[in-house]
C-alpha cells in the first residue's frame, strides 16, 4: 500500500495571538486560562528589559497572579536535569499552578519540563523520553497549563509538544514528548526580539530554516508539512538578513516568528541529519543548537543531495533562485545560497571554528545513528557515515 494510501496523523498548533504589541493580552490569557498563581519562566538577560518588567507588572495587578511573583531563572542555554529540578522545587515552594515561559527555545523548553514534572508521582523525567508509548506514563491530570512567548525566532518550542533536557550523566539531548506540552496560548509579539543579540538573530533564524528544510526533505506523505516548509523557507529567505541588519524592522522579525512556528508545525513530517548531529555536538560541547545546525547544513544537504533533486528543484524556484545560476544543478544553488546566507551572517563555516575537534568522532557519529532525528533523513545514514559528515564539517571539506 503506498504511503498516501495509508492512515495518517497529523496535529496542528495551539491559540496563537501574533502582531506588535500583542503581550498586551497577557493578562486576558491568564485568565482565560484559569492560572491563579503562575511561575514566571524567563531568560536572565530579558529580566531587565523594561518591557518584561512592565508586563509582568501588568498581570501581578490582575487578581489571576499572586502577589508573591515567583521568576525562575537559573537555567543555561542548553537546560539540563539539575534545572529541571530546581525549577520543579521553586513551582512547588511558591504553590504555583501554571508556567509562563518568556524566552528562547531554553526557557520554553525548561518551563515545559517543569509543568510536566512538578506534581507527577514514581517517574522519572527521563523514563518520558519520546520513545513508543512512554508519554502514556505520565499522569495528565497533573500536567500545568502553560503560556509561551518567544523571543527568539528559531526552535518553535511554543508550538510543540516535545523539550529538548540535557541528560549531563550521558552527555546526550533527550527530547520528551507529551501531548500537553503544547502550550496553551502563544503570543507572538515581534516588538520583544528588537533588542536581540544579532548573533541570536542570526543562528535562531538558521535554526528555523534547519527546521523547515529537514522537514521538507523528510521521507513520507505529509503536503500540509511540506507545504507550510516551503513557505517558511521562503519567509527565511526574505526576512533573515533583514532581521539581522535592522533589528527594529518589525515586519521582518514577524515574519521570521512565523517562519519559526512554521518549521516547528512542519517537523511533524520529520527532521535529519543535521538534527541528529547537532543534538550529541551540543550535549557534549555547550554549543549553541541553531549554531550548529547553521554549520552543519550545507554539508548534510551535500549528503542527502542524490536523493532529494526533486524536491531541491522545486525549492530553488519557488525561490527564484535557479535564475541566478542556470547551469548549475538545484543542489549546488541551494547549496550556494545557504553559504552566501552564512556569510551574511557571519557564521562561521567549520565545527572546528567553534572548537569541535576530531577526537570525539567516534562518541558523536554513534549518538548521531541512534538520534531519533536520525529515522527521517532522507536516506539511512550509517555510523560510518556520519563520521565523514562531522569529519567534514570540522575541516570545511564541502565536495
Amino acid at each position: 500500500m503506498t504511503s498516501e494510501l495509508q492512515i495518517n496523523t497529523w496535529n496542528y498548533p495551539t491559540s496563537v495571538i501574533a502582531g506588535p504589541g500583542s503581550r498586551q493580552q497577557l493578562a486576558f490569557s491568564i485568565e482565560q486560562i484559569g492560572i491563579q498563581n503562575p511561575l514566571w519562566v524567563v531568560d536572565t538577560q530579558l529580566q531587565n528589559l523594561v518591557e518584561i518588567q512592565s508586563l509582568i507588572a501588568q498581570c501581578t495587578s490582575t487578581k489571576y497572579t499572586s502577589s508573591d511573583l515567583n521568576v525562575f531563572d537559573q537555567f543555561l542555554g542548553n537546560p539540563n536535569e539539575v534545572h529541571v529540578a530546581e525549577g520543579i522545587k521553586q513551582f512547588n515552594n511558591g504553590g504555583h499552578d501554571g508556567v509562563i515561559a518568556i524566552g528562547g527555545g531554553s526557557a520554553l523548553d525548561i518551563a515545559k519540563a517543569i509543568a510536566l514534572m512538578a506534581h507527577q508521582r514514581d517517574i522519572s523525567l527521563w523514563q518520558l523520553e519520546d520513545v513508543g508509548n512512554n508519554w502514556t506514563l505520565a499522569d495528565a491530570s497533573k500536567i500545568h497549563p502553560i503560556i509561551a512567548i518567544p523571543t527568539t525566532a528559531g526552535t518553535g518550542s511554543e508550538v510543540g509538544r516535545a523539550a529538548v533536557i540535557t541528560n549531563t550523566e550521558a552527555k546526550k539531548k533527550v527530547i520528551i514528548f507529551h501531548p500537553l506540552l503544547l502550550p496553551k496560548r502563544v503570543i507572538l509579539d515581534p516588538e520583544l526580539l528588537v533588542y536581540l543579540p544579532s548573533k541570536l538573530t542570526a543562528a535562531t533564524g538558521m535554526d528555523a530554516l534547519a527546521h523547515n528544510l529537514e522537514a521538507l526533505c523528510a521521507p513520507g506523505y505529509h503536503p500540509m508539512a511540506k507545504g507550510i516548509a516551503l513557505e517558511g523557507i521562503r519567509l527565511i529567505h526574505e526576512n533573515l538578513i533583514l532581521s539581522y541588519q535592522q533589528p527594529d524592522n518589525l515586519a521582518a522579525r514577524m515574519h521570521m516568528l512565523s517562519a519559526s512556528m512554521m518549521g516547528a508545525t512542519a517537523f511533524q513530517a520529520g527532521l535529519g541529519a543535521m538534527h541528529a548531529l547537532a543534538h550529541p555536538l551540543g550535549a557534549y560541547y555547550n554549543i549553541h543548537h541553531g549554531l550548529l545546525n547553521a554549520i552543519l547544513m550545507p554539508y548534510v544537504l551535500q549528503m542527502n543531495a542524490d536523493c532529494c533533486e526533486t524536491l531541491f528543484q522545486r525549492l530553488t524556484a519557488y525561490l527564484q533562485l535557479t535564475a541566478m545560476q542556470p547551469n548549475q544543478s538545484s543542489a549546488t544553488v541551494l547549496i550556494d545560497w545557504i553559504l552566501r546566507l552564512r556569510t551574511s551572517l557571519e557564521i562561521p563555516h567549520t565545527l572546528g571554528d567553534v572548537g569541535v575537534d576530531e577526537h570525539c568522532l567516534s562518541f558523536i557519529s554513534k549518538a548521531a545513528y541512534v538520534d531519533p532525528s536520525a529515522s527521517t533523513n532522507p536516506k539511512r545514514l550509517s555510523i560510518e557515515d556520519y563520521q565523514v559528515l562531522c569529519c567534514n564539517a570540522i575541516k570545511g571539506i564541502l565536495n
